[in-house]
């Protein structure tokens, strides 16, 4: 199903054909992200993620935009803690075109000074949004709590002063230490042969050939007390992120910890959504979701409860987590919970673009593609009684990390940190 090549310079490819699909989906995966950050170049993954759709060696900024979304294409690019992702989405015979494109602003970005200018006062409005946005500034509350005084710990955009800093020449540093061959992954799904891809891509980059050291920050999980904080904002909704460390991107437990994360929240029959939203009316949304990284994870619990009800809401939370610790999930609750995460993983591989990030993904942080094969007797071999463990594992209440944004009372406040 997956073919790979290692190009001399250490550049290495993905591919899936997917023959009747009349898409390609092409991405250029960058292995660095908000955690190979520190104060002084605080979002600087993310600040140049957007230089770089202002203009290349061969094209000019309105020219990427305009060739690919003119044939029908989208183009887009995200940046994470330990990822940079360039992409698109075309009808499968203006490849050749598309990846020209993806490849120059990746490797031949002009950077100037002018387009840093003028790009920092976006980012900067898209710092005060998030901070404007109660769902999201609560995040970044939890991610101050969980990791302290380190880059996973801050926002992903920078701060003020990060990002007000930053020059040109800083940018141009920045993608000349990571922006490297052996650093990158290519992947590319849907309607293509893998030789005529690796060929292309060859014409293109072989010449490029330069590598170095990479390194991060390791995570530090020395906590040992819960914490809460609050921050005041006078909105018609609270908003509350709870949450604890998780399981790194290889753990012997990771299928384990999602099939625990649907249980909990993970969809609409959960028992989070269940008891929260359905029997009780307490919230409008409520969730939980799992993040890994190579050495750290985040199990968390989101919701945006009533001004009035954030006690019994957090109480009933709580209690749920509680409950899972003590006695083992119904053995109906856990084939609806494998039943649900692989057929997520099917649906979402019928899609050529989603099909190509989660191999690229896979690719950049594993060196190689998890197959399906892999994933479902990974997940057939969860029991119940793993269930139980890996919750008392993950749910200890020494773990707990809640931030709430919200117009908070002093009661309230007293009633929740009672809680914990």
């Amino acid at each position: 199903m997956y073919q790979k090549t290692i190009l001399s310079n250490q550049l290495r490819i993905i591919t899936h054909p997917m023959k009747e699909r009349d898409s390609v989906s092409v991405g250029l995966l960058i292995g660095t992200g908000g955690r190979y950050e520190n104060d002084q170049n605080k979002g600087a993954a993310h600040f140049l993620e957007h230089i770089l759709f202002k203009g290349s060696k061969n094209y000019a900024c309105e020219e990427i935009k305009e060739l690919i979304e003119g044939v029908g294409g989208s183009l887009n690019a995200f940046t994470s803690e330990e990822s940079t992702c360039y992409f698109a989405k075309i009808p499968s015979k203006h490849l050749n075109h598309t990846f020209d494109i993806l490849a120059d602003i990746v490797f031949h970005p002009l950077i100037n000074k002018k387009d840093v200018e003028k790009e920092r006062t976006v980012i900067l409005e898209e710092i005060k949004m998030y901070h404007d946005v109660p769902q999201y500034f609560v995040l970044e509350l939890l991610d101050e709590l969980m990791w302290p005084d380190h880059p996973l710990g801050k926002n992903l955009a920078g701060t003020f002063e990060s990002v007000g800093g930053m020059t040109s020449f800083d940018l141009k540093q920045f993608h000349q230490h990571y922006y490297f061959p052996g650093n990158i992954v290519i992947g590319a799904c849907g309607c293509l042969e893998h030789k005529n891809f690796i060929h292309l891509v060859q014409k293109k980059l072989t010449s490029i050939n330069f590598s170095r050291e990479m390194n991060f920050l390791p995570a530090q999980e020395n906590q040992k007390t819960a914490q809460v904080k609050f921050f005041r904002k006078e909105i018609e909704q609270m908003h509350l992120a709870l949450g604890m460390f998780g399981l790194p991107i290889e753990h012997k437990d990771k299928y384990t910890l999602n099939l625990l994360n649907i249980i909990l929240g993970g969809n609409m029959s959960s028992r989070l959504f269940t008891e929260v939203r359905e029997k009780r009316g307490l919230a409008y949304s409520i969730s939980s979701s799992t993040k890994s990284l190579k050495d750290t994870g985040l199990f968390m619990v989101r919701a945006g409860v009533d001004n009035n009800k954030i006690v019994p809401a957090v109480t009933i939370i709580l209690k749920e987590l509680k409950k899972v610790c003590r006695s083992r999930v119904r053995p109906d609750e856990l084939i609806r919970a494998k039943d649900y995460f692989l057929g997520q993983i099917l649906l979402g591989l019928e899609d050529t673009l989603d099909h190509m990030l989660w191999m690229g993904e896979s690719v950049m942080i594993l060196d190689r593609v998890r197959s399906l094969k892999e994933m479902i007797k990974g997940v057939n071999q969860v029991q119940l009684a793993d269930i139980q463990r890996v919750a008392n594992e993950i749910l200890k209440e020494k773990y707990f990390n809640l931030a709430l944004v919200g117009p908070l009372t002093e009661r309230q406040e007293k009633e929740i940190k009672l809680l914990f």
